[in-house]
């Protein structure tokens, strides 16, 4: 499917010279709201609209030096997209954070005041839509979200931006999604969700994925808990499976894990030799920094952050070093 020449461009303003985008995350709405409101041990309602923009505003300026884009939200994060380095793209979320948690299969809804022409309009590089994903639910749930990304593709299309879709696979019958059990079904989860949103009705141009295992599973992985749900060879197999089904670029996403797991797992991607295209990249590289802003402040967290923040980063940057260039999945189609 041939790229148009606005999609070419703003993939281009996301990916450094390489090709590669190495994204930072900061689009947590909800999630970061409760940590922050744990970690200064306050109710959720104290934590004001002018907390979680200072902490996406500290974070945006002291990372995005280190990276190629970064991903924010319309609510809180316009300031941060402000601060960001002039070499950093720019990707908004459009969807609600969290999911509709009255009705079954974790459905997503759209923030009310935005479109995709509305974000375009507040700069954005690319359109970021996470749902919740899992081929086993039931095909009602699933053809629901079906038509969901269906419609924001061809949003996404008519107005010539980026669709970077990110499903997180879940258990439809609510076991642990970091548990063992899940752990073992955890690639067909992925494959399968990897398959399904490369079909071209989605118009989806980059799959932001979960890597195919959970590595503190992974038989002498660096971050192995002891039990096995896949010797290192099964897991690297796996992640060949992943990269060969997809027939769009697709790049990692750190699904709230600590940087050595994901370091970890950059890792076994390399070492299965996946055509991966990057990261995008959040909670791996600052979610440490929660306590420090919720107990010190703002500028005990960029004291942080200029520390250990650019350490973390910088250990997924040199790790995705055998990345390849988004337009590799393309071919001839991404040459405008």
């Amino acid at each position: 499917m041939k790229l148009s020449e606005g999609k070419i461009k703003h993939l281009n303003a996301l990916a450094d010279k390489r090709g590669v985008i190495a994204a930072a995350a900061m689009d947590q709405r909800g999630s970061l709201r409760k940590a922050i409101a744990a970690a200064k041990g306050v109710p959720q309602n104290e934590v004001t609209s002018e907390m979680m923009q200072e902490f996406k505003v500290a974070v945006s300026k002291v990372l995005t030096p280190h990276a190629s884009a970064i991903l924010l939200d319309p609510e809180f994060g316009l300031p941060a997209a402000k601060a960001r380095a002039s070499n950093a793209g720019l990707l908004l979320a459009y969807e609600e954070s969290g999911y509709d948690n009255t009705k079954p299969g974790r459905l997503p809804d759209l923030l009310p005041h935005e479109s995709v022409k509305r974000i375009v309009d507040q700069g954005a590089d690319a359109i970021k839509i996470l749902i919740y994903y899992t081929p086993f639910d039931s095909q009602d749930v699933n053809d629901i979200k079906h038509a969901f990304v269906e419609r924001i593709g061809a949003e996404c299309e008519f107005n010539q931006i980026p669709f970077f879709l990110e499903f997180v696979g879940y258990d439809p019958k609510g076991g642990d999604e970091k548990g063992f059990e899940y752990a073992k079904n955890k690639p067909q989860v992925v494959l399968k969700s990897m398959e399904e949103f490369s079909k071209p009705q989605y118009y989806v141009d980059i799959l932001k994925v979960e890597v195919p295992v959970n590595a503190e599973f992974v038989e002498g992985s660096s971050v192995y808990k002891g039990q096995t749900a896949y010797t290192r060879k099964q897991a690297l197999d796996f992640y060949r499976q992943a990269s060969d089904i997809a027939k769009k670029p697709f790049i990692y996403l750190s699904a709230g894990v600590g940087n050595e797991q994901f370091v970890e797992s950059l890792n076994m991607a390399a070492e299965a030799g996946t055509d991966y295209s990057g990261v995008l990249c959040g909670r791996a590289t600052w979610k440490n920094g929660i306590p420090v802003y919720a107990k010190k402040g703002v500028k005990a967290l960029e004291d942080w952050l200029n520390d250990e923040g650019v350490r973390n980063i910088n250990a997924v940057n040199n790790a995705i070093k055998p990345a390849k260039p988004w337009q590799a999945k393309y071919g001839a189609a991404a040459v405008a």
